[in-house]
């Protein structure tokens, strides 16, 4: 219970926030307190797999990292990420400060909305690549022992003997959309453009680990300095960035008041943060051998919705389901593990 205490007192403080907000503008402070629930369980749904994930790389992170994800990560997602990012790519889209475009939030939000939606090619192209290099690199490790659907991970497992695998099937893919979608030419070039820029960034974080290593410590000390410092902090937030794009343009479906969005998706980050602490400090990942596979199957089946929502528009719901539903078969599958190996 301890692991939820400050999400359970951040829900109420932005409930609290919500009902304000929702009578002092005019409108139904219940209703609006309503609303930010139903954002923040939505979140929790979407981001259920970034839990599992981020708790595989925040385990072998000391206690003073795990400390700053907790504080300054987590107003790096609500503020940064789920209420600055998108006034950032309004202002550029539209050639506004950012002044301006905070205020178009708060007092034309259907326009706000309109904005946003417009780029949400290359928002999907950036988050799409990113997620799915972090699934690509998770299957096509050639070191990894343990598959959870072996007939399709261990051939994926043997394909990732070749040198940069992932990028290369991620940067044929990008190509693949980029020439058959039928989109216009400008969006074509934000698609090309944010997708290399997520493949550049997901290189660029995941080799920061090198910086930390010396030629006497090898690999295994390469990977603990990548957990344990500014890199796997880094890793952590870039990859929480990604999840809440999909989350911030899928709230404007729900609502168009953005105080509302952003109250509602902060108790959804908040939740998603302390399940992570509790599946490391309960050892989750160790007991149940293949959530982590569930989690990162979910992130490539996240990874194609973004895609895919380029030109399909696809439900929220589904887009939540879906990871739960995979993480919960991987669930029953290390369960059964479990007791197999248990009775050998």
């Amino acid at each position: 219970m301890k692991d939820f205490l400050y999400s359970i007192v951040v829900t109420l403080l932005c409930l609290g926030g919500a009902y304000l907000w929702g009578s002092h503008s005019g409108g139904n402070g219940w209703g609006a307190m309503a609303l930010a629930l139903v954002l923040g369980v939505m979140e929790i749904s979407i981001s259920f797999d970034n839990a599992v994930v981020n708790a595989s790389v925040l385990k072998e992170m000391d206690r003073r990292w795990q400390q700053i994800f907790l504080t300054v990560g987590i107003l790096i997602a609500v503020f940064g990420m789920r209420l600055l990012f998108p006034l950032v790519i309004v202002a550029v889209a539209t050639g506004q400060g950012l002044e301006d475009v905070a205020l178009m939030a708060l007092h034309h939000p259907e326009t706000y909305s309109s904005h946003l939606k417009d780029s949400h090619v290359g928002i999907s192209a950036f988050g799409g690549m990113f997620l799915l290099l972090v699934f690509l690199a998770f299957m096509l490790n050639e070191a990894k022992e343990l598959h959870w659907i072996a007939m399709i991970e261990k051939r994926l497992a043997a394909l990732g003997k070749l040198d940069s695998m992932e990028v290369m099937v991620a940067l044929l893919v990008l190509f693949l959309m980029q020439h058959y979608l039928t989109i216009d030419a400008a969006q074509r070039l934000a698609l090309l453009t944010a997708g290399v820029a997520g493949v550049i960034l997901h290189i660029g974080v995941s080799s920061l680990d090198r910086l930390f290593a010396s030629e006497d410590e090898g690999e295994i000390a390469s990977n603990i300095a990548k957990r344990a410092g500014i890199a796997g902090f880094l890793y952590l937030e870039v990859l929480d960035a990604s999840f809440s794009f999909d989350g911030v343009i899928g709230a404007f479906a729900i609502t168009r008041d953005v105080v509302v969005i952003m109250l509602g998706l902060a108790i959804g980050a908040m939740f998603v943060r302390s399940l992570t602490v509790f599946l490391v400090n309960k050892g989750t990942l160790d007991d149940y051998v293949f959530l982590e596979h569930g989690a990162h199957w979910a992130i490539g089946m996240l990874a194609a919705i973004m895609l895919a929502g380029i030109v399909v528009d696809i439900p929220e719901v589904f887009t939540g389901l879906i990871g739960v539903v995979l993480i919960t078969l991987s669930l029953v599958s290390s369960v059964r593990y479990k007791r197999l190996h248990a009775k050998s």
